[in-house]
Formats: C-alpha cells, structure tokens, sequence
C-alpha cells in the first residue's frame, strides 16, 4: 500500500459509514468486540465473511486476463483478421500456419509473463506488511490482511495505519494524512467523537488506511478494513494511474517511431502491388505479414520476462524488487543517498560510558538511563537496546518501579521521556534522554560533583565543547536530564509543556564502528559511476568522524542549520558538491533529493525510519531494509535483506544488467527486421512475385524471435556496468538505420546473386531467402550483442543454444519435403546453400566491421557532450 494523492478524498469517504460520529464503546458493542480484542476462532470466521484486508480486488481474474492481453497488441489482432479473411476465402494452409504462429506467439508470451508474474508476487509476499493485534487478550504480531472488523491493533511512530478505525487511547499520538486529506503537517489524534459531516482533516479521533505515525502510540479499533476503507475508494481511480518511469516512457516513444515507420511501409508496399496488378488478397496478406514481421510482437513478455529474471537474481542475493519498473531506476542511479547506521557503519550500538557532566564515569546516570529506555514503548532502536543490555549487565532492573507515563520521541524535540515513581516515594521522577542540544533547552540546572549549579551560557557552551571532542573520535552521545515533581493527579497525562526546569546529569557515550568491508564497497560503488552522500540527523562531529574513516572527504558538509538558511536554487549548487549532510530533519533530507534531481542526477534514497520517508518519496528510487518501520518499507522500490551498501552494490548491478539486456534486445531485433523488411518493400517493384510469402515471412519472424526469449541469461560487457543506464531513442533510432541498412545493403546483394547468378524460380528464391533472413538474424545477435569484437565475448549458455538450434531448423526446413511444401519451400541446390552460407559469414563480418566504427563514434559524440 503506497498512496498518492488526495483528489477527491472527500468523495472517497463521504459515502462511508460515518463511524467517527459514534462513541468508541457504541462501536466496540456494535462490532462485538472488547478492549481484549476478538478471539482467533472468531477471527477467522470474521475473515472468511469480509474477505482479507487488501486492495487487490483482481486475483482470481489475473490468469485470464493475462491470456487475452497476448491478443491486445493492434498487430496481432490485424493478424487475426487476416488468417479470418484468409479462411473465409479457404487458403486453408495459409489460415492454418497463421493461426499456429499467433497461437504460439501468444502462448509462448503468456507462459513466460505468467512465470515471471507468479514469481514476483512470492517475493513481494515475504515483505507482507504486520501489525500488532490483540487477540485471545494476548498481542501478537499478525499479517495485516489478517485484519478484520472488531479488532484492537496498537500503533506507534513508524507504523502504517492497516486499516480505518477509531482511537481507544493514545498518547501523543501524531499521524501523517497527506496521502488522504493532502495536509502536509502531521495531526493529533486522540479518543473522543467528531460530527458526522466533518472533513476527513478534522476527523480528529479517525484512523485511516495509508496513513502513517510519526510519533507517540495509540490503541485502535478496526471498524471497516480492505474496499471498505476511504482509501479503498479510491483505490480503483489511483491503480489506473501510476507514475511512469523513464524505461515505459522510452518504450513507449519508441513504439510510436515503430508504428509511423510500419504505416508507411504497408501504405507503399500495398499501393505497389496493387499498381503492378497483383492479387490483392495476396497484396494484402504480404503488407500486413510485412508490419508483423517488422515489430518485435515479443515485446511485453521479453520486457516483462528480463525483468522479472532480473528481480529473482537480486532475491538471491539479498535484493527484493517490490515493483519491476524500479530495476529501470535503480540501473540508472549514479548518487545515493544514506544514512551512516547500520549501512556504513555496523548498526551493533555498544554503550562506552555512562558519564556525569564533568566526564566522570557515574552509576545513577546509568541507572537513570536504562530506566528510560527499559520503559520505552515507542520506536525500537539500537541505542535503547544497548543501554538495557548495559544496564541488565550491571545488575540494574525495574522491580520497585512503577511507569506512571511517557512522552514518545519525535524528530523536532529529539527527546523521550518517561515518568516513573519508586514505589516507596510518594513523588514522580521525570527522565528525559535525546540529542545533548535539544535536552540542554529544557535544563536551567546541572549536576556536577554532587551539587547542582547553574547551567548558564558558559556552562552551556563547555558542555557543548564536550559533545564536539566525543564525536570527533566517533563517539555518539545523548543527554540525559531529570526532575523530581510531584503527581499531577490521578489518571492525568504529562504532556511536553512538562519538559522543562530540568537538571542535566550526565552523558550517554556510545559507539558503533564503521563496517571493515565498507571503503572496499564504495571503492566498487564509484567504479560503477554511483556517488555516495551522507544524509542523517546525527550531529556533524560523529558523522565527520565516520565519513572520514571510511574514505569520503568530510569536509564537504552541509548542516540543518545552514540549510535552512539557504534558498533551493543555491541549494542545488551546494548539493551536488556536497558529501555529508548532518543534523537534518526530514523535510531538510526531501529538500535535499529534489536539489539533486534538479542539477539532473538520478537519485536513490536508503533509509529506514519515519523520517527518511519524505526523502524517499522524493528519490527516483526508493531504497529501504527489512527491518525498517513500515512507513518505509512500503515506500521503497527495493528492499534489501541486509542493511549493507555490498548487497545494494550487488542489486544495481543486476539492475544494470537486466538494462542492457532488454535494451540489447529491443536494438537487435529492431534494427534486423528493419533491414530485412526494407529490403523485401525495395524488392516488391522490381521482383516477377513476392519476395516471401506472407506465411513464410510470419514464421520466420518467429523463429527469429525464439533465441531472444533467452536473452535475459546473457552476460553483458563490463564496460557498460561502470555507468548508469538510461533510454536514448535518439541512438536507438541512429541504431536501427545503421545496422538494418547494412542488413538491407546484403540483402540486395543476395537478391542479385539468386535472380543473376544462379537464374532462380519463384519457390527456390523465396526458400533461399528465407534461409538467409533467419540465419542473418539469429547470427547479427551474436555479433551485436557486445560492444567488443564477439568472439571476446562468450554469450550465455542458453543463448548459444537456442540460436544453433534454430540455425539448424533454418537450414533443414527447405529440405523437410512434407512441411517444405506447405510453407510453398523447394530444396535447395548444394552450390546455391554454400553461395547463401557464404554471404551470411560475409555479412557477419562486415556488421562486426561497421560496429566497431558506430561505437567509436558513439564514444566521440559522448565526449563533445
């Protein structure tokens, strides 16, 4: 679930069930449900009844649909129309060979997109997204299609709203609902009514599906789940219109080019048969056979096929493409964009030092803080984590402890506290623990030696200096602060006006070292033409500290502060020569992004938290780990199984791959039925009968397409690893004219040579250039499918094999009597088989001659630009 936009939302959930209007016990009553949630038997029954929670409303219809979208193409549907004509007037052979090629066109595409379809959904399932839910009054982690109505879930910052519903409780409870009401400040939520008619933004006890926490937890009620939600009303209209990416706007031009050359091309061929009085249903047959063979009919399901073969070698290694247009974006990557935990740096947070405000190693502040974070229900994180394992190893625990409240972190204040009373004291202890600057804001006092002084301006900046000496040797710190207040009264909540005449007691000084491997992996992150940019919230002394140490030039740093004093057009100078980007917030890390995009980088994002979010909706590709919150991992493109730039370097580079492949193909065949369909159209005028005929044109266009479904397992030249991808029409057409003049420039050569030497008939020349058509086809893709010479360049197994076999099948057909006949083919004389070998090893050479001179131009034009 990744939502956009937020037209007509208001349409979207006026027609529901206004919920938000009634009492959460009413609905807790109406959905028989209790504060213990439902039990797992009544689950279930609840699921088979309302269905799973998911927007996917076409599973059962996939397969047929997937069938019938092999007959969509405009050229297969004319081709139909022809074998229809050809039947009605009983050319039973010709109908016959038409319908086995359409039919086996088709099936051959719906088998491999079905495949690859199929395989795509079993990754996307291993990211299904979970929740927390009480069931059997015990909460358990559950799939969030498993929801149903009647429901408890408990929320907190990171989560996605899995479904709508109402608030139970909540405490500092935050939601984003930009992707619903188009606000883009998060709003409070919390328990209560709202009136029937009121605006999905002033909903203010309503939770949404799509949504997202940033910050505070809540305990929620599903009420409506799946198309019942207001998201789910919109769904429809938003699956209908997804954004395009580079590589379908590339296809996309492309097959208008396609098309506008095949109109011409039928027009002129079936004009001139026409004026040379030909039969006109013949005429028509060779046009129409004529634009078939020209298109590349195999298209969507070589696309749909490389790709999907792509995405299952990333799975192998680490990489998870939730969507498979995101290979496009990701082979196209030249900067990227991280965070330094867990990615450069190992992510194993260890606490050095528990230390009071004059560096002297304390007790009570190690006390203080394992208390802090041993309460914490908030946001998991490693730094919590390894002050509870410091503190359970120093023999600290809760007992005697009671947890009266807690204000969760957010990314503004950059503070947690909790509240607790010992249970021999009548008073409350407020502990506050978060970046040194933003916990020395709420502090009027500082507790040194046993005595608590003043925190005035020197203070302050002395405390400060300590911060900066820390995170110069690559020490991270947190401030921890306390008061002793007294018990605001019973069932009172403390909100963040509490924070405030606190005493500073201390330091948190942890470290977490950078990764052994990772300058060897940005080493190989560069060779492949990819910038890396730090971009994190920690402070600009750590985060200097562990760019330097893993080889990138530190001194290229941008701070929070100074960008939010610079406007966006500076920015985007600034950015692009900018390495580390410290101590930014989220809309700061989104401004960031889209300055990259503007000098004309293709971006991707890496991150994990709620706020990296912003930043990855922004990137071109959004990049995310399975561990990350859920607002992140259903924002990514890609996500990868371990938080390591090897993985991700791993990913590009299949990403690459499947690039060139796909391009490879789309070029080759492009360009070799080009030539081959021109030189037949020259060859219509000045030609006794028909170069080919209809049917032996479609067949072998077939099986020249048989080898290209292999395509996806080649291997690809190094070279072309070293920088990102992108789609060119421009060079693709240049391509195209090059390479299928030079065909077309044999092929004439082979027609003087059948119709002056060897005085050839009709069904001799028309069985003989159907040999040299197929063999120059198949054998121009292991010519062009390096930039290098070819027999540098071994191509893959599966490749190699298909073209030998469907060479050979080329070479036998004339002779294999009883099919030779039906296809209107003779056997060829052994003189004219070694004379049409002959100028296929001629042509091969002269295209391995001419590429060598269109890549050397290509390099010169690359270098004037």
């Amino acid at each position: 679930m990744r939502p956009t936009g937020a037209e007509n939302s208001g349409e979207a959930t006026r027609s529901l069930d206004p919920f938000w209007s009634r009492d959460a016990q009413v609905l807790m009553v109406e959905l028989d449900s209790s504060p213990r949630g439902l039990t797992s038997g009544e689950a279930d029954r609840r699921l088979s009844r309302v269905g799973a929670n998911t927007l996917n409303a076409q599973p059962a219809a996939k397969f047929g649909l997937l069938a019938l979208r092999q007959f969509a193409s405009p050229l297969v549907l004319i081709l139909v129309f022809g074998g229809a004509i050809t039947a009605l007037l009983r050319e039973w052979v010709e109908a016959a060979i038409i319908l086995v090629v359409v039919l086996g066109s088709s099936a051959l595409g719906f088998l491999q997109e079905y495949r690859a379809t199929s395989a795509i959904a079993k990754l996307r399932e291993r990211l299904a997204l979970t929740v927390n839910a009480i069931r059997d009054g015990t909460t358990c982690t559950i799939e969030a299609r498993l929801l149903v109505p009647g429901d408890v879930v408990k929320l907190s910052a990171g989560n996605l709203i899995p479904a709508d519903g109402v608030v139970l409780d909540a405490q500092d409870f935050m939601v984003s609902e930009a992707s619903l009401t188009g606000e883009s400040f998060p709003v409070e939520k919390r328990p209560g009514v709202s009136a029937a008619n009121a605006a999905a933004a002033s909903r203010d006890n309503a939770l949404f599906l799509g949504t997202s926490v940033r910050s505070g937890m809540a305990t929620m009620l599903v009420v409506h789940t799946g198309e019942k939600t207001a998201y789910g009303a919109l769904a429809l209209r938003l699956r209908s219109t997804p954004p395009e990416t580079e590589f379908a706007r590339g296809v996309q031009q492309f097959g208008t080019l396609l098309v506008r050359v095949i109109i011409v091309m039928v027009i002129l061929v079936l004009s001139v048969n026409q004026w040379l009085g030909r039969p006109w249903i013949d005429s028509l047959m060779f046009a129409v056979a004529l634009a078939v063979g020209l298109s590349p009919e195999l298209l969507p399901a070589i696309i749909s096929v490389t790709l999907s073969a792509g995405a299952h070698k990333m799975a192998q290694r680490g990489v998870i493409v939730r969507h498979l247009e995101a290979i496009g974006n990701l082979g196209s990557m030249d900067i990227l964009c991280t965070d330094k935990t867990g990615t450069l740096t190992q992510g194993v947070m260890s606490l050095e030092a528990a230390t009071a405000p004059d560096g002297v190693n304390s007790a009570e502040v190690l006390r203080l803080g394992f208390l802090n974070a041993a309460f914490e229900t908030g946001i998991d994180n490693p730094l919590d984590a390894a002050l509870v394992a410091a503190g359970e190893r120093a023999g600290l625990g809760t007992g005697g402890i009671t947890k009266i409240d807690e204000i969760p972190y957010d990314f503004m204040r950059k503070r947690l506290t909790i509240v607790v009373a010992p249970d021999a004291s009548g008073e409350h202890i407020m502990i506050t623990k978060g970046a040194v600057a933003n916990v020395l804001l709420i502090c009027t006092q500082v507790a040194i030696g046993g005595a608590k002084l003043a925190l005035d301006e020197p203070m302050r900046q002395r405390l400060l200096d300590h911060l900066q000496t820390q995170g110069a040797n690559g020490f991270r710190l947190l401030g921890l602060a306390m008061r002793i207040i007294s018990p605001v009264a019973p069932n009172s909540r403390y909100s963040r006006d509490a924070e405030a005449d606190m005493c500073f007691v201390g330091f948190l000084r942890f470290l977490d070292p950078p990764k052994p491997e990772v300058r060897a992996t940005l080493r190989a992150l560069a060779r492949r033409g990819i910038r890396i940019k730090i971009v994190t919230g920690d402070n600009r002394y750590v985060s200097a500290h562990v760019a330097a140490s893993v080889g990138l030039d530190a001194g290229k740093i941008l701070t929070g502060e100074q960008i939010s004093a610079i406007k966006d057009d500076a920015l985007v100078h600034l950015a692009a020569k900018t390495t580390l980007f410290a101590e930014v917030d989220p809309q700061q890390k989104e401004r960031i992004v889209h300055a990259l995009k503007r000098a004309h980088y293709a971006v991707g994002y890496l991150g994990d938290g709620i706020n990296d979010a912003p930043a990855m909706h922004a990137a071109d590709v959004a990049i995310s780990v399975d561990q990350a919150v859920d607002v992140a991992r259903e924002t990514a493109d890609v996500v990868l199984l371990r938080p390591d730039l090897a993985v991700l370097c791993e990913g590009v580079e299949y990403g690459r791959r499947t690039l060139i492949n796909t391009h490879k193909y789309i070029a080759i065949t492009t360009s070799a039925n080009f030539g081959n369909m021109v030189s037949m159209a020259l060859a219509t005028p000045l030609l006794p009968f028909l170069p080919l005929a209809a049917k032996q044109i479609l067949l072998n266009n077939f099986l020249s397409d048989l080898p290209s479904m292999t395509i996806s397992t080649d291997q690809v030249d190094d070279d072309q690893l070293n920088h990102a991808q992108h789609w060119n029409s421009a060079e693709l057409r240049r391509y195209m004219l090059v390479f299928g003049l030079t065909s077309t420039a044999f092929d004439l050569i082979t027609f003087a040579v059948l119709l002056n030497v060897f005085n050839t008939s009709e069904p001799v020349f028309q069985s003989a250039w159907f040999v040299v058509s197929l063999l120059t086809e198949l054998g121009v893709v292991l010519v062009l499918r390096t930039h290098h010479a070819a027999w540098r360049g071994r191509p893959s197994r599966l490749l190699w094999t298909t073209t030998i076999t469907v060479a050979a099948v080329a070479i036998a057909l004339p002779f294999v009597t009883p099919l030779a006949s039906l296809l209107g083919m003779v056997s060829l004389p052994l003189p004219l088989l070694g004379s049409v070998l002959l100028i296929v090893s001629t042509y091969l050479a002269a295209t391995e001659w001419v590429k060598h001179r269109y890549y050397a131009a290509a390099v010169r034009r690359r270098v004037r630009h």
